[in-house]
Formats: structure tokens, sequence, C-alpha cells
């Protein structure tokens, strides 16, 4: 019989046959349905079904599908499920994961799906565990993400719910991605500085770069460097507008480069500086270094005689609006295109 795992906050157990009715429910849920591999309703026989099924397994084995029900240490609230099936006997391995609407937020994802790695890569010695996640279900990509896992590709119409035809993205983690991951540094760095690019080693910088999940928010440093190499023109009418002035920074974590920060510089028929791009690698974020990043911005702007700082972003999952807004940052209520726009008063 597969033994329970726990964790810090979770404990990850075989199913049971009173796990029905919350498996069900978690299930019928249209919210939590959106985007994953069943269609709503989801009826109490096919519940029934799926946990027998479960409980048939005495573990997980090739090519099948085993579920472990996710609830806190004390086994008295169900929070989800996470499912595993063992590839290429036993050396491969396919990953999920489903918790229930009002259990969002909290990390439990992230947390059992890190403990379910754990037992694959320790104990089972895998060489290799997917994720496949809807397109549109930036949630779960987070959570493969902030596991290590890596994007690996996007198919096109190769997923089918009934009816229903979608794309699929694919995660892959191997044990030396695993151990890298584990091993990036994760506490605040003692220095952070803004250094002028300079073409030793930026093809390194060049190289570092978000989660995938969030490349819809941040362009990359290639694309900055371009322009900076080819600066766009100002905003407004006529024929002889000037080209905005390029601020690009790389950010150094106690002298290893981490990221990218660019301004606009404020000119006469542009006097307001604006936070053009602000990019942290993925193996740096949650370190701190992007308040302090914004820290020295600041102090930049304010030795223009600037009173005041513009930033844009996307809103949504994965939104850097938290991040702006928790420095002071207002929003405007005006928009460029699809980004919201948001003020700083500096005085």
């Amino acid at each position: 019989m597969f033994a329970p795992l726990t964790t810090e906050r979770l404990l990850l157990r075989p199913v049971r046959a009173t796990d029905v009715a919350a498996l069900q429910g978690r299930r019928d849920d249209p919210e939590v349905a959106h985007l994953q591999a069943w269609s709503t309703p989801y009826p109490m026989e096919r519940a029934e079904a799926l946990v027998d099924a479960a409980m048939a397994m005495d573990g997980p084995v090739d090519d099948e599908f085993y579920m472990l029900t996710v609830t806190n240490r004390d086994d008295t609230e169900i929070y989800g499920d996470v499912v595993v099936k063992l590839e290429w006997s036993g050396r491969a391995a396919e990953v999920g994961w489903t918790f229930g609407r009002r259990h969002w937020g909290n990390g439990y994802a992230t947390e059992a799906v890190e403990r379910l790695l754990r037992w694959l890569m320790e104990e089972q010695k895998v060489t290799r565990v997917q994720a496949n996640v809807h397109p549109d279900n930036l949630a779960s990509a987070r959570v493969a993400e902030r596991n290590g896992f890596l994007f690996e590709g996007h198919t096109r119409n190769s997923f089918w719910v009934g009816d229903e035809n979608s794309d699929d993205w694919i995660y892959g983690l191997t044990p030396e991605l695993w151990e890298d991951w584990r091993s990036r540094p994760t506490t605040a760095p003692e220095t952070v500085e803004l250094v002028e690019p300079y073409p030793v080693g930026l093809r390194h910088v060049v190289n570092l770069g978000v989660h995938h999940s969030q490349r819809r928010l941040v362009s990359d440093i290639a694309t900055s460097l371009a322009q900076v190499a080819v600066p766009p023109y100002e905003e407004g009418e006529g024929d002889d507008l000037p080209r905005v002035v390029p601020w690009p920074r790389i950010i150094h974590a106690d002298g290893e480069p981490v990221g990218f920060v660019m301004m606009e510089e404020p000119t006469p028929t542009m006097p307001e500086p604006y936070l053009w791009r602000l990019l942290i690698d993925r193996r740096h974020q949650s370190r701190g270094i992007g308040a302090r990043v914004l820290e020295q911005v600041i102090d930049q702007c304010r030795e223009w005689g600037a009173t005041s700082l513009l930033v844009s972003y996307v809103e949504g999952v994965g939104s850097p609006e938290r991040f702006y807004t928790g420095i002071g940052f207002v929003p405007t209520g005006e928009y460029d295109e699809d980004e919201a726009i948001a003020r700083l008063a500096l005085d």
C-alpha cells in the first residue's frame, strides 16, 4: 500500500471511499472544471467510479493515473488531489493536480506537487517528469514553474474534452533541472546594483528570462536592447517627433547578473519618466530584488528632478499590479493598449 506523504501543512494519502462527495463537489464546480480534462455536470456515479479505480491500485503503476487525496496535516479537511502516472517501466512520470476553489491562493498545490516530485526523484529515481497545462490555465502553469518545470512546447489542437478542442503547454523536469532549481539562491542578496550594459558577458545577460507564463507580461532582454539601439518615437502628432531616450541597466545581485530594468528619461516634450521594463530572472524571483531596484530607480528619477514616475502593466493572473501598488503606484484609470497605467508621486 502507498505510504502517505507529508509536508509542513499537508497530507497526501491514498483515496478513500469517504472522499467521493468532496471529489464530486470539486469536479462539478464549473470554475474548477474550466480548462481541465473533464466537463460539467460531473455526476456522483462518475466520482464513485474514479475513487473505486484508485482504491483498487496499491500505488502508481505504468500507464494508469493514480490519485492521492490532499488534506490538512490532521486529515480533517480535504483540499484537493494530485495524480501521477508512471511510464517506461517507472523510469518517467506525468503529474497533475486539482484543488477546490476555496483553497486556491494558499500555495497548497505548489507544496503538494513539490512533495510528490521529491518522492518521484528521490525514491522512484525517475529520469523525467512531465506536466501538461492548458495555455489559458496560468495558475496551474505557475504551480509547475514554481517547482522548477521548464516549458518545452506548445502543441496545437492536441487535446479534446468532449467536443471541445484545445492546445496544450508541455512542461518537463529532469533530476538535473530539479537539483539546479533547488540549489538556486532564495535569500535576499547583500548587494543590488544597476550596471550599464557592456559587451563582455552580454550573451549571458540576454539569456536571462522570466517563467513562460510571465512572457505575456514583459518583453525579453534582447528586445529591450534592440529598443535601446533603435528607440521608438515619442507619442504625439507631427512628422518630426523626437525619439525617446532609453535608460537601460543590468541588475546585479551580489555581483551576478539577475535581470534588467529600463526607463524612458524625461525630455522637454515628455518630462515624466516612464518605467519601461523590469525583468527579474526566473531563478532569482521572490528574493526582494525588484523592490530594491525600484528604490534606485526612484533615486535616479529624483536626480533628474522628476516629481512622479509612470509604469504600465498587464492585469490578471500573475500581474505585477500588487507589487507596484504596494510600493505606492496609483492606477490612473488610463490604458496603453492592454496595459493599465499607474503613477508614483515622488514628493
